[in-house]
C-alpha cells in the first residue's frame, strides 16, 4: 500500500468507458484513502452482454487483489443482478473468501443502502426499460416495496448527457404519482446527478439512494473511515452504519 493512501485502498471495475462516476466517488471520499479504477469495455446494455461480461471481472478482481485492495467494488447492476438476490450474494461470498478482500457489488450496496436508511418502500428511476425490469425483480427478491420504477430512456451511450433538472422532473412526478415511498433510488451511476440530491430530499421529504454518493458511503464504511459530507444527501451527511 502507498504511502498516500494510509486510510485504505479500494477497488471499482466500471462496466463501460466513459467517465462520470469514478472521479465522483474519488471527490467524496476523503484524502488518505486511495482508490483504483479498472474498466470494462460493455457498449449495448444488453442481456446477452451482461452475462459474458462476468468471467471478464473476475480477471479484474484478481488484479485489484493482487494490488492490495481492501474493498473490491465490481460496478455495474445488471451483470450481477440477474444472478438473482441469493446468487448475487453467493458470487460475493466466494469472492471473498478466494481474494482475501470484502466486496460489494451496485444491487448489494442499494440494498445495504436502503437497510441503513430503515427504507422499505421506494420510487425509482433507471436508464432504460431492460435495466427496469432487472432491478425491480431483483429488488422485490430482497424483499423490497417498489411501488413504482420507471426508466427515462436514453441511449445506453448517451446516459451521460441526461439533464439533472430532467431526472429530477421524472423523479418528483413518480413519487408524487406513488404516494407511500420512504426512499427515492437513483438507479445507475451513469448519470451526472449528484447536484440534485440534497433538492430532492428537502422537496420530496425523504432520503435518497444515488448510485455514486451509495458507492462512496459503503467504501467509507468498510474502510472504518468517518468522514461525513455535506450536500449530497443524508447517506453521504449522517454515515449511517453499515447493514449487510
Amino acid at each position: 500500500m502507498s504511502f498516500s493512501s494510509w486510510r485504505g485502498v479500494a477497488g471499482m471495475i466500471m462496466p463501460t468507458m466513459r467517465p462520470g462516476c469514478p472521479e465522483e466517488v474519488i471527490r467524496l471520499v476523503p484524502d488518505g484513502l486511495g482508490v483504483i479504477t479498472l474498466y470494462l469495455d460493455i457498449e449495448r446494455g444488453e442481456v446477452e452482454e451482461f452475462n459474458e461480461s462476468l468471467s471478464y471481472y473476475e480477471r479484474d478482481v484478481v488484479r485489484l487483489a493482487k494490488a492490495g485492495c481492501q474493498v473490491i467494488h465490481p460496478a455495474g447492476a445488471p451483470p450481477f443482478m440477474l444472478l438473482g438476490f441469493e446468487g448475487e450474494r453467493r458470487q460475493l461470498d466466494e469472492w471473498s473468501a478466494k481474494y482475501n478482500a470484502q466486496f460489494f457489488t451496485a444491487g448489494s450496496n442499494h440494498v445495504s443502502a436502503f437497510r441503513a436508511l430503515g427504507a422499505k418502500k421506494i420510487v425509482g428511476a433507471s436508464y432504460s426499460a431492460i435495466q427496469n425490469e432487472i432491478v425491480v425483480k431483483y429488488l422485490r427478491e430482497a424483499h423490497f416495496d417498489v411501488l413504482a420504477m420507471a426508466p427515462l430512456e436514453t441511449p445506453f451511450k448517451a446516459v451521460g448527457q441526461i439533464s439533472p433538472h430532467a431526472l429530477y422532473e421524472h423523479v418528483k412526478r413518480l413519487f408524487v404519482a406513488n404516494p407511500g415511498a420512504d426512499v427515492v433510488y437513483i438507479q445507475g451511476s451513469g448519470w451526472r446527478t449528484l447536484e440534485i440530491i440534497e433538492t430532492l430530499e428537502r422537496d420530496l421529504g425523504v432520503p435518497v439512494v444515488h448510485a455514486v454518493a451509495s458507492k462512496a458511503w459503503e467504501i467509507m464504511k468498510r474502510l472504518k473511515v468517518n468522514a461525513p459530507r455535506e450536500g449530497y444527501g443524508a447517506l453521504m451527511r449522517d454515515l449511517p452504519d453499515l447493514r449487510d
